[in-house]
């Protein structure tokens, strides 16, 4: 693949594609968590009135007025070291303040102002990062006037909320969303039709030089060593007219194996990259073929649809090997994606990378496609007679009408009688024949039955 191929269009647009995080912090008891699930609209973080519950930093994805940004809850901040579990605690709100756009300095307006609150405010006003002061637990109008003192700490007006009853909380949320990074104005927006492809798996497999090979140029560092990329990196290329957003992103490693600091974010990073991307490029190591953590990274694509290619990077350190056998291979491990094609690169030597963009394409429009209801109906009525549908006792699950509900990635929608006689064996045998008749290859198949009447 040659650079005259593809042309980078926009090196810089990581800024606005990724959510902004935002960081809640302040001393212990002040109510961080509680603001975090009212913000969230959900409950995620545990909530007691006891100091130091929070000792790890919790997160939730929050959309309003069409901005979107990433909430960080974290522990509270301890000058003194009371816990066996300050120095940790702290050094992840460091953490946390480094990493994020903006600030939310939490104090408690019931208690009033006190010493540990002004030695955070004078930790805060050091950095660069943008802070807004959060008056919380004020309940009532009383407590709304004695917020006055927090005007010492040098950070501007308070935000008088209480997150625990919902006070406050629209001025809050229209303070965060104005106070948020504005996108540069220099950067394009992505067209509608723009193919996001993600490329992901475990860390060192070479995902940072297949992304440099198919732009023709050294976009992102790559090394050796596990761990170099932090960040999901995106840039904007076209290709046979099309444009297509690349993404590289941090190793994916299991849950139990996640490190803390900017190892936790990169893996956040990550999973939110597979989110926001259309095809999904699994890029496992010859040399390893499949390990419990590609499997890892392959359950996170599956459950989020999205299109996959599989591909076995390194293949010239595979001395011994053929593709037939790695075909066997990887198709024994994957059994719940052998839709998702297989492509063998050597981004080292520069083979094989000019099959990538094409395929992507290639499973982008089995993502899009539409089947007609007419033709989608008598092909699953001759699917039916092939196959008797499932029963319990005299009841026999009837098949009364199907309809292709969406596109990437198709879903479909039947309408039965029962829904409670489907059999998870009986849907697998749908999704095979929808395939066997219509494609889709490399990209997963959503069903959906509804019983007769059902409204949602």
């Amino acid at each position: 693949m040659t650079k005259q191929t593809i042309s980078n269009t926009n090196t810089d647009a990581f800024e606005q594609i990724d959510r902004p995080m935002v960081a809640i912090v302040g001393r212990q008891n002040v109510g961080k968590s509680t603001l975090l699930n009212r913000l969230a609209g959900k409950r995620i973080a545990i909530v007691e009135d006891l100091p130091g519950t929070t000792r790890d930093r919790l997160t939730a994805n929050v959309s309003c007025l069409e901005r979107e940004f990433t909430l960080i809850d974290t522990g509270g901040v301890e000058s003194k070291g009371n816990s066996s579990f300050s120095d940790d605690i702290n050094r992840q709100v460091d953490i946390a303040i480094n990493e994020a756009s903006l600030i939310l300095f939490l104090v408690n307006a019931k208690e009033g102002l006190l010493p540990s609150d002004i030695e955070i405010a004078a930790k805060l006003r050091c950095v660069k990062t943008r802070v807004l002061l959060i008056a919380n637990k004020a309940d009532n109008e009383r407590e709304d006037m004695a917020t006055a003192e927090f005007n010492r700490l040098g950070l501007g007006e308070p935000i008088v909320i209480s997150a625990y009853h919902g006070r406050g909380i629209n001025d809050l949320l229209d303070a965060v969303v104005m106070h948020l990074p504005k996108p540069s104005p220099d950067i394009s927006p992505l067209s509608n039709n723009c193919l996001r492809i993600a490329i992901v798996g475990r860390p060192n497999v070479g995902k940072s030089l297949l992304l440099n090979r198919l732009l023709g140029e050294d976009r992102v560092i790559v090394s050796s060593i596990p761990g170099t990329t932090r960040d999901a990196i995106d840039t904007v290329v076209s290709f046979d007219g099309q444009d297509i957003l690349l993404i590289d992103t941090a190793g994916i490693k299991r849950r139990g194996r996640q490190g803390e600091g900017a190892d936790k974010y990169s893996v956040l990073r990550s999973l939110d990259a597979i989110d926001r991307c259309d095809v999904a490029l699994l890029v496992l190591d010859a040399s390893e073929l499949v390990t419990a953590q590609d499997l890892h990274v392959a359950g996170y694509l599956q459950q989020a649809y999205k299109g996959i290619i599989i591909v076995i990077n390194k293949w010239d350190l595979a001395k011994t090997l053929t593709q037939a056998e790695v075909n066997r291979c990887v198709q024994a491990n994957f059994k719940f994606m052998r839709y998702a094609p297989i492509l063998y690169t050597s981004a080292m030597e520069d083979n094989g990378i000019e099959n990538i963009l094409p395929q992507a394409l290639c499973v982008y429009q089995e993502r899009l496609k539409r089947i007609g209801t007419s033709e989608l109906n008598n092909t699953v009525q001759q699917v039916l007679a092939k196959h008797v549908p499932p029963h319990k006792g005299a009841r026999l699950l009837k098949f009364l009408y199907v309809t292709q509900a969406e596109v990437n990635p198709p879903t479909f929608v039947f309408f039965v009688n029962d829904t409670t006689l489907m059999h998870f064996s009986y849907e697998r045998y749908l999704e095979n024949q929808l395939r066997q008749n219509f494609g889709f290859d490399g990209t997963p198949i959503r069903l959906l039955f509804k019983t007769r009447g059902e409204k949602k």
